[in-house]
């Protein structure tokens, strides 16, 4: 199962991250990967998850170009090298908050995906997918982010620039208004740390 997916800290639990200063927020690591998925540019890449969607709160994607002279297995993608490719807001804003994929898109999905964007350039890649559980995050540390990575190879891509570039940890401020945040009263927007996501 973790092989072209790494090994996650939390494999055999269900704890987060909950320190954005933590190197646990690049691919909470446990082990490293072993194998690489391969999909074209423009087509859809999904992760299945462990357990449905079932804390309030955003789901994001990242990637990160792995140099030509690194091995993929053991890259640790430190640095500013993470740009956000894809990101599902915590609340629709189709009228106030609620239990149902009206206002809460990523409510009980199994599997969680985003479609690669065709211009970015061949070659392999992190991808980092993050799930933000915002059930206690009225105070700082209180938001859970549950994250993996995977290793891929892009092919038939374009010639985009991605970015901007972020690094993890960095990205995320523990005050940033999409970590610190409270049900009440009832919400009907919400932004997301991080980068502005790059479409190619």
């Amino acid at each position: 199962e973790w092989t072209a997916v790494r090994q996650t800290k939390n494999f055999q639990g269900n704890q987060g991250v909950t320190s954005v200063s933590s190197a646990d927020m690049r691919c909470y690591q446990n082990k490293a990967g072993t194998a690489t998925a391969t999909i074209a540019a423009g087509e859809t890449l999904g992760f299945v998850a462990n357990a449905m969607v079932s804390h309030f709160g955003p789901l994001q994607f990242y990637m990160a170009r792995v140099p030509d002279s690194a091995n993929i297995n053991t890259w640790e993608a430190s640095g500013n090298v993470w740009f956000k490719v894809a990101s599902i807001s915590a609340v629709q804003g189709n009228g106030p908050l609620t239990s149902d994929e009206q206002t809460w898109p990523a409510y009980k999905k199994t599997v969680v995906d985003f479609k690669v964007p065709k211009n970015v350039p061949s070659g392999k890649y992190l991808v980092r997918v993050e799930s933000i559980a915002l059930h206690q995050a009225q105070s700082v540390g209180g938001a859970q982010i549950y994250l993996s990575c995977a290793q891929v190879e892009v092919t038939n891509g374009g010639t985009g620039t991605p970015g901007p570039l972020v690094a993890f940890p960095g990205a995320y401020s523990a005050n940033d208004p999409g970590l610190l945040w409270s049900y009440y009263p009832v919400a009907t927007s919400y932004k997301a740390p991080g980068p502005a996501v790059w479409t190619g």
